[in-house]
């Protein structure tokens, strides 16, 4: 499809014209000679890494570290993470994403990370635990919950498990994110529910964000999920992606070895 002399393009063309484009750049990366040996520590590049509010907030750190320890020279940028979609893979616009693997874009590679699932948080001294033994899902639904939610919607597997044995949760507070939903629950009774991975390994008092908090199994069964890194093909064999992405890996890998 090509537009005359004098001509605008219409849509299509232009469509095509890009989709050209996007496969030309990744033919050439492909086959691009590779360099064996890698200088880290002159690398003088800038990496975008898309990830979620809870990787900022627990695992941006040590990756920074590590990152700068080897590489002075090497800029981190974190874009948001508002959807699961490809599109910013495949044009490039982001060199790595880590999180639930949620596209169908069957080319994208990924690495495995570790298991998460999903656990209560309240305020340490909550009434929930004064029992002392598993908290039972009459007792938890009876609560006020704090829901974390992009788009408003707010039902989950925790609500399917509690729907089917005739119970509901009774949200009172939405956010976008789980350092949030944490915030909240240190300083009320609300109950919040958090993948495991933002409450670290051990739940110990010298855990910054678990300061104030308690969190607890919840009292029904709920799937775990996957976190995983995710990249382009045509990066495959670029060196400093490859060193990049190992070393993000190698961080989230070692925050969270035991899952």
């Amino acid at each position: 499809v090509r537009a005359g002399r004098g001509m605008v393009p219409t849509p299509r063309a232009k469509e095509l014209r890009e989709h050209v484009h996007i496969l030309t750049r990744d033919a050439q990366a492909v086959l691009r000679p590779q360099i064996d040996e890698l200088d880290v520590g002159a690398l003088d590049l800038t990496f975008t890494i898309r990830v979620s509010e809870a990787f900022m907030e627990f695992l941006s750190a040590p990756v920074v570290a590590a990152v700068s320890t080897a590489a002075p020279g090497v800029c981190l940028r974190f874009a948001p993470k508002p959807d699961k979609d490809a599109g910013p893979l495949r044009d490039g616009i982001i060199d790595l994403e880590i999180g639930v693997i949620g596209t169908t874009a069957p080319e994208i590679r990924t690495r495995f990370l570790f298991n998460d699932r999903l656990v209560g948080l309240v305020r340490t001294g909550h009434w929930l635990l004064a029992g002392g033994d598993a908290i039972g899902p009459e007792a938890y639904a009876a609560c006020h919950h704090i829901a974390v939610s992009k788009d408003g919607n707010t039902a989950g597997p925790i609500d399917t498990a509690l729907h089917a044995l005739g119970l509901s949760r009774s949200i009172r507070v939405v956010v976008p994110g789980f350092p949030d939903a944490m915030r909240i629950a240190r300083q009320s009774d609300l109950v919040a529910l958090v993948p495991q991975s933002c409450v670290g390994n051990h739940q110990t008092p010298d855990h910054d964000a678990m300061v104030g908090l308690t969190s607890f199994d919840l009292p029904v069964a709920t799937p775990d999920f996957r976190i995983s890194a995710m990249w382009h093909p045509r990066m495959d064999a670029d060196p400093a992606h490859k060193w990049l992405r190992d070393t993000v890996i190698g961080v989230c890998r070692t925050a969270y070895r035991h899952r």
